[in-house]
């Protein structure tokens, strides 16, 4: 067992180990897991030493680095199959992608971010793909933002208050400008992004709710910009909206309003 200063602070360590591996390389040493948690190497060797006596990372005695290891890729197998949020979307998802020919998409929102949690590849020759679980920002990308959009104001200040990192030059960094869009997202119920988390990607994506109101997801159609043109957006966005109300009911939220959807937008900024 990790020996820490306490139990709670113990805990709460080992769980930001893990989560490095989750954003950052493949593999990490003790030195920078140390530098990037502001802990002293010694604390961190420790964690990592009763990590890897359980299998949740593996040493690489060449590099001396650490990699997850057998047990949290059991760990995160099975909170996918488990996933109610999953398992309601998973069908669906492929309609829509059987509909729409692209890539259709499953986010959950995490702290500090979302993940993917699946994909159903789209069928054309060119398609876009997405890493499922690795964490990406809440203000880059449409599923990022319908999720933004729909937290809880204290929360929405919070992400907004940080700091709006530029992932591509079509990032909005400017709190203010996105502070706007994020109110008209809430307003139609869809996001629109075009470049703003990979250049040459498009996406439109709505929210998901769970039972108490709360969001608990996003879905998103994306493929290159140049398929995602406004006219694509204007006709799909009233589908994707009565795809993420149908996972909805299914998770059982209550039904909501029908957005306004307005005709199509400028999605090239």
């Amino acid at each position: 067992m990790v020996e820490t200063s306490g139990g709670t602070e113990g805990t709460s360590r080992v769980a930001d180990v893990l989560l490095l591996f989750v954003d950052g390389p493949s593999t990490l040493g003790v030195s920078r897991i140390a530098r990037e948690l502001g802990l002293s190497k010694a604390v961190v060797h420790r964690i990592l030493v009763s990590l890897a006596g359980r299998g949740m990372v593996a040493l690489d005695p060449v590099t001396r680095e650490y990699r997850l290891g057998p047990a949290a890729a059991a760990i995160g197998a099975r909170a996918l199959r488990e996933s109610d949020l999953r398992g309601a979307a998973l069908p669906l998802l492929r309609e829509l992608r059987d509909a729409t020919h692209e890539t259709v998409t499953l986010s959950t929102p995490v702290p500090h971010g979302r993940v993917y949690l699946d994909q159903v590849v789209g069928t054309h020759e060119i398609k876009m793909t997405v890493e499922l679980g690795r964490r990406f920002p809440l203000h880059a990308g449409s599923s990022g933002k319908c999720m933004l959009a729909f937290l809880d104001p204290e929360e929405r200040e919070e992400v907004l208050g940080a700091g709006l990192a530029a992932l591509t030059p079509g990032t909005v960094t400017d709190p203010d400008v996105l502070r706007a869009e994020l109110d008209r997202i809430a307003e139609r119920r869809y996001a629109v992004s075009a470049g703003e988390r990979q250049a040459d990607a498009g996406s439109v994506a709505a929210p998901v709710f769970g039972v108490s109101g709360e969001v608990i997801g996003a879905i998103s159609v994306c493929g290159p910009r140049y398929r995602v043109t406004d006219e694509f957006v204007a006709a799909l966005a009233p589908r994707v909206v009565a795809v993420a109300d149908r996972i909805s009911h299914r998770l059982g939220a209550a039904p909501r309003r029908t957005p306004v959807v307005a005709g199509a937008e400028r999605t090239a900024r």
